[in-house]
């Protein structure tokens, strides 16, 4: 039977379809395959032991350079000094422990007719089936004047760690009555509703230490996810300290002058004290290298499989894929991750994998206790993924107990999808 949306599942982060999956005991009789999986975000950890609580004897290789991942969600509290980024923090040692070969190295080519992906220490790795589950990247094309550079003047802090940390210190630099600006590119990106989530917890610490200060948003969009629920919070707790400036308003970034830390858009240039630029994204530099990112930048995949259109036997997981109408966030990536191991169990097994149904949830927080939810269910539909019927959102005109009780609600998403993923 299908996953329905509920409280439950929501705060699990994603389901999958039974109907999608594969029972261990259907699998005693399965030769043991190679699967290696490249990134090792929420989608590739997922994919990685679901593949291994299929199949014990599956050979589950896990290349990701850094030994420590941090991770995106929760990160704007990080920002805004409501958390710290050890909170953020997960190691790779239980992953380990359940059979998987973890390689702390960076994949820097595939060869997809040997079937080998080789790592930037000249090893090479045969695989049956390869998941890619890279992230993204900036595409420095589309914002003449930032790259990584201009990122050390003028943040972006859309890959958690360094650049979060660079953020906080500019926020607690910045003197009261300063400008805080941030760019929000058009989709597809990360996580839609995350820049307008960070503005709400960034206006929460300016009102808390620097209440003469401003939020300015330049936004490359005319609306956006749950725009009614952010903008309601925003006047709510924090009356006119939030200015957005909408894409017919001029709001497309469209250049930036990093030596004067000048922003530029269509209809006017801005400097404000504290610049927090997102670029335009597209898939994660393996992606190209493998040759699954067409033209758009962005991974075409067959939805039932997540195989890539353009390369065979590489399967492409997470934000990296043209997913259609299933979002680009960790919850996302952990349903794809489990669905798609189901498929290459099938696959190795020379079954026909059966078409899933997801479900994913996203949360966001605009105030200490202040919190809500898009939940939605997603299905095959023709190439792409489409959202069916089935999901929910926060009811615009509801108490500030509920509201508190989807805050409290967002921490046990996170630490149930963390467990889940790396415990």
């Amino acid at each position: 039977m299908n996953a329905p949306v509920t409280r439950r599942n929501a705060i699990l982060g994603i389901a999958v379809a039974a109907t999608s999956l594969v029972a261990p005991s259907m699998l005693r009789a399965q030769s043991a395959g190679r699967v290696v999986v490249v990134g090792g975000g929420f989608g590739g950890t997922a994919c990685a032991r679901a593949l291994k609580r299929a199949d014990a004897r599956l050979q589950v290789t896990l290349i990701e350079p850094n030994k420590t991942y941090v991770s995106c969600p929760f990160s704007n509290e990080v920002i805004a000094g409501l958390r710290e980024i050890e909170a953020q923090q997960f190691g790779y040692d239980r992953l380990a422990a359940a059979g998987i070969t973890v390689v702390a190295q960076a994949a820097t080519a595939i060869d997809a007719q040997k079937r080998r992906v080789t790592t930037s220490d000249g090893t090479a790795f045969g695989y049956d089936r390869l998941v890619l589950s890279p992230g993204i990247d900036f595409h420095p094309e589309a914002l003449p004047g930032y790259d990584e550079v201009a990122s050390e003047t003028m943040p972006h802090a859309w890959k958690a760690g360094a650049q979060t940390l660079l953020l906080r210190r500019q926020l607690e630099a910045m003197p009261d009555g300063g400008t805080v600006a941030i760019a929000i590119p058009a989709n597809p990106s990360r996580c839609p509703p995350a820049p307008y989530e960070r503005a709400g917890l960034i206006a929460h610490y300016l009102k808390t230490k620097k209440p003469r200060s401003k939020v300015l948003i330049l936004d490359a969009k005319d609306t956006f996810s749950q725009q009614r629920l952010f903008e309601q919070a925003w006047k709510e707790l924090y009356g006119d300290m939030i200015e957005r400036v909408a894409l017919s308003q001029g709001g497309r970034v469209t250049s930036i002058d990093a030596a004067t830390k000048t922003i530029v858009t269509e209809f006017g240039n801005y400097t404000p004290d504290v610049a927090n630029v997102i670029p335009p994204q597209r898939a994660g530099r393996i992606a190209g290298v493998a040759g699954v990112a067409d033209a758009t930048g962005w991974c075409p995949i067959d939805p039932v499989t997540f195989e890539s259109k353009l390369v065979p036997n590489v399967h492409v997981i997470g934000d990296a894929s043209l997913g259609g109408g299933i979002p680009k966030s960790a919850s996302a990536a952990s349903a794809q991750g489990k669905a798609g191991a189901a498929a290459i169990v099938n696959l190795l097994a020379g079954r026909t994998p059966e078409a899933p149904r997801l479900t994913g949830v996203c949360y966001s927080t605009v105030a200490p206790g202040y919190g809500f939810s898009l939940a939605g269910n997603y299905q095959p539909r023709g190439d792409i993924f489409a959202e069916v019927e089935g999901g929910a959102t926060s009811p615009v005109d509801a108490p500030r107990e509920l509201r508190a009780r989807e805050a409290t609600e967002a921490e046990r998403w996170f630490q149930a999808i963390t467990a889940d993923c790396f415990g």
